[in-house]
């Protein structure tokens, strides 16, 4: 198994930035990694990315040196499983809104007693069965996968504590977008509501000695790294609606 240089990095105390890719392209994968980042999330809940389209991209990202996380379709541990299989390093899981729903996650990314993954033989994580011996391997993939949900319902506002005393979570994210929703401000994570449930999520993350994520664009970034924020991603259509923008905005 692999190093996770981005869970290392987040361990160290320094911010991690990604970027959120909905489509499959294991091109565009190795261009986020030829460009400095140092992650790329692979979003399967929101886009048109397969099982298979996961594998590529995964190895796109290893080739570029940088760490493939996906988000699966659902919080379901089949869903989960699936693109650990794959060969992922990690796994950003949405809707989480309880501490059960928290260990059910954790159960489905890491091998031991209780868990609801399968150990199979011959995946590409385990180098298609041809690396170390299988003990070997489960203790090296549960040291290296990273474990990230998302707290983006008023629901998981209500049950945090019970979420943050779930061990085996690297990282806990807020969903600006979903939380806005389910709070009745859709689309306005600003609305004062709104604003207040995200504060109040970052320091009860903080306060636990955990670690919080957030999305950024390049305006905001400054502000989400001071509030604490290790696990940052933006989003690819903001990195290109930006150049768009300013080569557009250039022409003679």
């Amino acid at each position: 198994m692999k190093p996770n240089r981005m869970k290392d990095k987040i361990a160290r105390g320094e911010p991690a930035l990604g970027c959120s890719v909905m489509f499959p392209s294991p091109q565009i994968a190795e261009m986020l990694g030829c460009a400095g980042f140092d992650w790329v999330l692979i979003d399967c809940e929101h886009g048109s990315i397969s099982a298979n389209d996961v594998e590529l991209m995964a190895m796109a990202c290893d080739a570029a040196g940088i760490t493939p996380i996906a988000r699966p379709k659902t919080n379901s541990p089949s869903d989960i499983q699936a693109v650990m299989d794959r060969g992922v390093m990690g796994v950003q899981v949405p809707h989480i809104n309880s501490g059960e729903a928290a260990r059910a996650a954790v159960a489905a990314v890491k091998f031991g007693p209780g868990s609801a993954r399968g150990l199979a033989a011959g995946t590409r994580p385990d180098a298609w069965g041809m690396g170390a011996r299988k003990a070997a391997f489960a203790d090296a993939a549960n040291a290296q996968s990273l474990v990230c949900v998302q707290l983006e319902h008023a629901a998981a506002l209500a049950n945090i504590d019970a979420i943050l005393a779930v061990e085996g979570i690297d990282v806990f994210f807020i969903g600006p977008s979903d939380l806005s929703q389910s709070m009745g401000h859709p689309g306005n994570p600003k609305a004062p509501p709104v604003a207040k449930a995200i504060q109040e999520m970052l320091a009860r993350i903080l306060a636990a000695g955990r670690t919080p994520g957030m999305p950024a664009t390049s305006d905001s970034l400054g502000e989400v790294v001071g509030n604490g924020c290790k696990y940052i991603y933006t989003h690819l259509p903001r990195l290109l609606s930006a150049g768009a923008a300013a080569f557009l905005a250039a022409r003679p």
